[in-house]
């Protein structure tokens, strides 16, 4: 019997070797593709151990690096806000919709659910932000539109909160005098911290990798975040190409892409690797308990 266990505990880490070789070995043929001489990816491709080594990608991204850090502390910023504001939001949403009294309960449930099926599209959800709201050249273009509000999320928390917290605990607080407001604030949040984790790592990083926001509502260069940024330089080398390409009448390489799209991904990606550690532990019990059916 030992034996056996022995085999099933050596088969499972094998397993878990793999997963983790599969995560991990993409991340260091990203980062080795950047620091690959432009010619040598183009003869020879993406490789673990380039024959030539090229630092030009990212000294090219840092020649303007104080356009770079600003984009940062933008970045930053709204994923601290849109993620603060994001968590508050699904968490009192999330609440009432895990109690059996709450009137309209179904109907309530049917809106969040309809919302991820559904939505306006992008031009009547562009003129509202626009004209409605007035959010273009904003900091709230990168807050509001999209993610501050997922019903994902709602449905996760909605379903710990229903499954993970007794309601025996909501009824001895209600006989202390609690109201509703005081037991989402002094039960509901303490108490619900995987799931609160969990959500902020979601929303945090759709707020972190949104380009799209800054796409459509942003024109202005001192307000681009660092994806809507690095988004807008692949896009300005590949101008730059094209018209070197077309004054000398052929495909002369004038700057290299290649290395620098992977520059570029490493460095959007490299906050979120060194962050995320410090929060697995919640992620993973938030993501298991709030997919159990209560």
């Amino acid at each position: 019997m030992s034996n056996g266990r022995r085999a099933y505990q050596i088969v499972i880490n094998v397993i878990l070797l793999l997963v983790a070789l599969v995560m991990i070995l993409p991340l260091l043929l990203l980062f080795m593709s950047s620091i690959t001489d432009e010619n040598i990816l183009i003869a020879n491709g993406y490789s673990f151990f380039p024959e030539k080594f090229s630092l030009y990608a990212y000294r090219y991204i840092l020649q303007n690096y104080m356009t770079i850090f600003r984009a940062y502390g933008i970045t930053i910023l709204v994923t601290l806000i849109g993620t603060s504001a994001s968590i508050v939001l699904v968490t009192m949403l999330a609440y009432p919709l895990s109690l059996k009294e709450l009137p309209g309960k179904r109907l309530l449930n049917f809106y969040v659910l309809f919302t991820m099926l559904f939505n306006g599209g992008l031009v009547p959800s562009y003129i509202m932000w626009t004209n409605s709201f007035h959010i273009k050249n904003t900091i709230w273009a990168y807050v509001l539109p999209n993610l501050l509000l997922g019903a994902f999320n709602i449905i996760l928390a909605r379903t710990y909160f229903k499954s993970s917290i007794p309601e025996d605990i909501y009824e001895a607080a209600k006989i202390d005098g609690a109201g509703y407001l005081k037991i989402y604030w002094k039960m509901v949040l303490p108490l619900g911290k995987p799931i609160i984790v969990t959500v902020g790592l979601f929303t945090g990083l759709h707020y972190w990798n949104d380009w799209t926001n800054g796409l459509y509502y942003i024109n202005k260069s001192e307000m681009l975040s660092i994806q809507a940024l690095l988004n807008r330089m692949i896009l300005d080398i590949q101008a730059l190409n094209a018209n070197a390409g077309s004054a000398s009448g052929t495909d002369v390489l004038a700057i290299p892409q290649v290395s620098i799209r992977m520059a570029i991904s490493f460095v959007a990606v490299l906050p979120i690797l060194l962050v995320f550690p410090f929060l697995q532990r919640y992620f993973a019990s938030g993501i298991m308990l709030g997919a159990v059916k209560g």
